[in-house]
């Protein structure tokens, strides 16, 4: 228990709850983050792959202690964050008054939130599929390196928080006890900084497994858009394609590679 002070505290203030339901909520917070991730690796990938390489791991590093910084205190906001679903509407009534101002009326502010994120990832997804496809290379002085070094920090970070939303008001209503979810969190985050830098650097230096993780982002991203719309997608029709396409796509690397490696066999 010494191993994890957070769950420790958690389960002596626990109102009838066992130390064993306390851990089967971590286990099932800790693969929720852990699913969370895949997506942060992806965008932490390619935010950083138009740096200089000498700058890509400290944005990196940077970048996930800031993201997660953030998603901790979206926890402690919680109650902040909950009243975000309320519809625009109710708060400011001539919007609701106006019928042409339907959807939006009927938009929170947190399904605002939703799809500008939403929006600016299928941005970035495009537009570095069209860099990638028609071998658009940026050059930079040394004030665009420094602003794009910032900008990169600064675009994590958002889109962290854009993808935290949901999985933050899905965490407090498993469970009540922050010092849970936090571990959650942390352990995760653990796993993610142990692998972001090597997925993300084999990821780069595969052009189709790049144009791939793009397509997984222009995916996020309408899916994101469509959450702010009310119109839900379970995840499950998301990552079951992802896995498969993305095991077609390692076979196929691995057929072109003992393709120009093997010998004929005649």
């Amino acid at each position: 228990m010494d191993i994890f002070p957070f769950l420790a505290e958690a389960a002596a203030s626990a109102d009838g709850e066992t130390i064993g339901n306390l851990i089967g909520v971590l286990l099932l917070l800790l693969g929720l983050e852990l699913v969370l991730g895949v997506d942060n690796i992806l965008v932490i990938s390619i935010m950083v792959s138009r740096l200089p390489e000498e700058q890509q791991n400290l944005a990196r590093n940077i970048g996930l202690v800031l993201a997660l910084v953030a998603r901790i205190g979206l926890l402690f906001a919680v109650t902040w964050l909950l009243k975000l679903s309320t519809p625009i509407g109710e708060d400011v009534p001539w919007i609701g008054a106006q019928s042409w101002l339907y959807y939006l009326a009927e938009m929170s502010p947190k399904d605002l939130i939703l799809f500008a994120g939403g929006a600016f990832l299928l941005y970035k997804a495009v537009k570095e599929i069209h860099h990638v496809v028609e071998f658009h290379e940026e050059t930079a002085g040394p004030n665009k390196t420094y602003n794009a070094f910032g900008a990169a920090i600064t675009q994590i970070v958002i889109l962290d928080i854009v993808f935290s939303l949901d999985s933050v008001i899905t965490a407090v209503g498993m469970t009540t006890h922050l010092g849970v979810i936090i571990t959650a969190v942390i352990l995760a985050f653990g796993v993610v900084m142990a692998f972001a830098k090597s997925i993300g650097d084999f990821i780069l230096a595969h052009p189709a497994l790049k144009i791939l993780a793009l397509s997984f982002l222009v995916t996020i991203g309408i899916t994101i858009i469509m959450e702010a719309f009310h119109q839900h997608v379970p995840k499950g029709y998301i990552y079951l394609p992802m896995s498969f396409a993305l095991g077609v796509e390692m076979l196929q690397m691995r057929y072109s590679k003992n393709r120009h490696t093997k010998p004929d066999a005649e």
